[in-house]
């Protein structure tokens, strides 16, 4: 049994080795190569921001804020606010800000997806979709840098109808919770869409920050998209469909990270049913896709699926070889050894990821650096929380909860501390 024991966990070391042999590339090419530059446009092109926020007020003047105080032309840049079930004064704010407020209230279709759908389908009614070339997608606790539609209309002129951006966090050194997400959002930008962005291939969306085009809202009637994780699953319809999306490197905005164990909790479990919801509506698509020769469509897949499946075999197996030895009284040290061998190196490789991307990423980083190399050694047993959270979420029903945000700092505050560094 020791044996098939160690023969298995050498297999899955393997299968672990081929599914992210894709990101291993891409983190040689994250660091052998600058990004991508857009060459610049006349800036003639008409936007749209979407705001979906719920219960939002404490933030959203602060994304506002960053939205006017913009370089590219105001007068081509429209912002539509969705007041999505809220019970403070987000609507108002919004409103006194400057923006084109929608006040929705839907306890049955609850969800970002849907709120975006009808913020969409009110633009078509009143402007048409066409009346804008382009959609920004942004949560209310996002603030952006000055140049950031510049550097974006300046990727969707190159051609891009869909793109992502450079993804940082304004509360990075809070906690070893908030620089989790931190490390892993700059790693994403920097280390694997930078890199796909550079090789020609299809970049995934994450959240928060992109953009898509008109020609896309026509195509899907509006936001088609209601999955737990909307994000995603728009990335992968798209690619699924041959449509590459973009990256823009020089196109950086912040957001707010949970810093409570059960918040964070929430919102990854979440995140974790969604990724499930994905691989059973789009799996089979994904796989024809892949056998059909699209490699974004393989991407995708090693993107949504490996990390979970080959953890959780890997810690079933320990379990029945450990029940199975104590059963027969065969019990040996060597299980537990051989274990302790794949946990640390799964702590080793998501250490060295951790480093990577605090060296490399150092100057975008709000952190003391003593803070930052601490959260470097956390950063693996952050990621170690998704296996129960993933676990839960495969039996558990999940429902849309929102997240608190309380981090009231300013694009030009941010700003002035990543130029002093």
């Amino acid at each position: 049994m020791n044996e098939f024991i160690q023969t298995a966990n050498m297999i899955i070391g393997i299968a672990f080795t081929v599914a992210y042999f894709c990101q291993i590339v891409y983190t040689i090419v994250g660091l052998v190569r600058k990004p991508k530059k857009y060459p610049e446009t006349d800036q003639t092109k008409k936007y749209a921001v979407l705001i979906s926020a719920r219960n939002e007020e404490n933030v959203i003047a602060n994304l506002l804020e960053s939205i006017r105080n913009q370089d590219y032309p105001s007068e081509n840049v429209t912002v539509f606010v969705v007041a999505d079930n809220c019970t403070d004064d987000t609507a108002a704010i919004a409103e006194k800000c400057g923006a084109k407020v929608y006040v929705r209230f839907n306890h049955n279709q609850v969800g970002k997806g849907y709120a975006l759908d009808y913020l969409l389908q009110k633009i078509d009614e009143e402007y048409t979709f066409e009346a804008f070339d382009g959609y920004f997608v942004f949560d209310a606790d996002n603030v952006l840098m000055p140049d950031y539609i510049t550097q974006m209309d300046r990727a969707h002129c190159a051609g891009y109808e869909s793109l992502t951006s450079y993804r940082n966090s304004k509360n990075f050194g809070d906690n070893w919770i908030s620089s989790g997400y931190g490390l892993w959002f700059l790693r994403e930008a920097k280390y694997l869409n930078n890199p796909r962005s550079m090789l020609g291939t299809s970049c995934s969306i994450s959240g928060t920050g992109f953009f898509f085009s008109s020609k896309i809202a026509r195509e899907n009637g509006g936001w088609k998209y209601f999955l737990l994780t909307e994000d995603i699953e728009f990335s992968t319809d798209l690619v699924i469909r041959g449509r590459k999306i973009g990256y823009c490197h020089d196109a950086m905005f912040f957001d707010e990270q949970p810093t409570e164990f059960s918040q964070s909790w929430k919102q990854r479990l979440r995140w974790s049913k969604g990724f499930f919801q994905i691989i059973h509506r789009y799996g089979g698509k994904l796989v024809k896709g892949i056998l059909t020769g699209k490699f974004a469509c393989l991407d995708m897949f090693f993107y949504i699926a490996p990390a979970f499946v080959l953890t959780s075999l890997q810690v079933i197996l320990a379990v029945v070889n450990l029940i199975v030895s104590l059963v027969t009284g065969n019990f040996s040290g060597e299980i537990v050894l051989s274990s302790l061998t794949f946990l640390l190196f799964a702590y080793a490789f998501l250490w060295v990821f951790g480093v990577l991307v605090a060296v490399t990423e150092r100057k975008r980083i709000i952190c003391s650096t003593p803070k930052l190399i601490f959260y470097t050694f956390t950063f693996p047993l952050f990621m170690f929380t998704y296996l129960p959270i993933s676990w839960v979420a495969l039996f558990k029903k999940v429902r849309w909860d929102p997240v608190r945000h309380t981090h009231n700092k300013k694009a030009s505050e941010l700003k002035e501390i990543i130029d002093k560094q």
